[in-house]
């Protein structure tokens, strides 16, 4: 099952309104040390789609890592825990716990460079709400279908795949944490969804 997390934010950050169809759409660029992934939000998840945003832009994902690789499988990454020099609180979220209600759509699957949100197990998370900070990335080329159903796909990557790759093959610890520090940074830019799609090939 995927990790814990959890972060108190307001519930104003992410009780959007179903955006209006526009000509532009926001590009997030996600950089480390061994690259820069570049991924794009799903306008039918607003709520999701509206706190990544948020937090991407005011610079909360800034210094935060990718505390759980897993070969073949996937990425996690967004605790703000994972700012400290304390290891063992990688991945725990915060105390005080809010989530996102759920926007699992069937046409939004775990496949490869999929952007999710992770969230707490069913028997405490019934209604399989999502952490408001923690995400994971399927690194699996072969998607991950097992989990379609199960968590919120609300993203996907249009750059960077091997950038994945990259940190998924990381020296880790037995709690499946990189022994290095893969630490993030974000930026948010906005562009016309025909310029995304000459640049990255994505349809939208």
């Amino acid at each position: 099952m995927l990790g814990v997390f959890l972060l108190v934010l307001a519930p104003a950050l992410y009780a959007a309104k179903f955006p209006k169809s526009s000509k532009k759409d926001q590009l997030v660029t996600i950089s480390t040390s061994l690259g820069d992934i570049k991924l794009v939000l799903f306008d039918a998840t607003p709520k999701h789609k509206a706190n990544f945003l948020k937090l991407a832009e005011s610079g909360f994902y800034n210094g935060t890592t990718f505390h759980r690789i897993i070969s073949d499988f996937m990425v996690q990454g967004g605790d703000p825990g994972s700012k400290d020099a304390d290891p063992g609180n990688d991945g725990q979220g915060q105390p005080s716990e809010a989530t996102i209600p759920a926007e699992i759509r069937p046409e939004f699957t775990h496949k490869f460079g999929a952007l999710a949100a992770a969230r707490q197990a069913d028997f405490v998370n019934p209604e399989r709400a999502s952490s408001a900070s923690q995400f994971y990335l399927v690194q699996n080329h072969r998607g991950t279908p097992h989990l379609n159903g199960q968590y919120t796909v609300y993203g996907q990557v249009v750059s960077g795949l091997d950038v994945i790759d990259k940190i998924a093959a990381q020296p880790k610890d037995g709690r499946d944490r990189p022994t290095t520090d893969i630490k993030m940074t974000m930026k948010v830019e906005k562009l016309k969804k025909k310029k995304i799609t000459e640049l990255y090939g994505y349809t939208y």
